[in-house]
């Protein structure tokens, strides 16, 4: 993250980095939803609707939940998209605020369970 210009195979890999952070969340998200014994969403917009239902019960807060839904973007960006393609800026500042984001997520998450 410290060099100034990066290449394309280093902005993929932060998008990687960004995505399998994500794609983790998310799977944190299914399994507290089924220990709870809550229906996982099926839509075609499930990784939309599944932050949604955790938002709305309180496992995540709204702030959080909002936070998230532009990882959630930027996964359907990265797994759609082509490397070239990557915002360097956009990529750095979703970087930079995956330590606040990630301490947040497990606070409330623990205070769900």
């Amino acid at each position: 993250m410290a060099r100034k210009e990066k290449s394309v195979v280093e902005l993929a890999a932060i998008g990687t980095f960004l995505h399998n952070i994500y794609n983790g969340i998310e799977n944190i998200l299914k399994q507290i939803l089924k220990a709870k014994e809550l229906e996982i969403p099926s839509s075609d917009s499930w990784h939309k609707d599944m932050l949604n239902l955790a938002a709305s019960l309180g496992i995540v807060s709204e702030r959080l939940s909002d936070n998230l839904y532009e990882y959630l973007t930027f996964r359907h960006f990265f797994v759609h998209a082509y490397g070239f393609m990557l915002n360097e800026a956009h990529l750095e500042d979703l970087a930079n605020t995956i330590p606040e984001i990630w301490s947040q997520f497990l606070s409330e998450i623990e205070n769900a369970a």
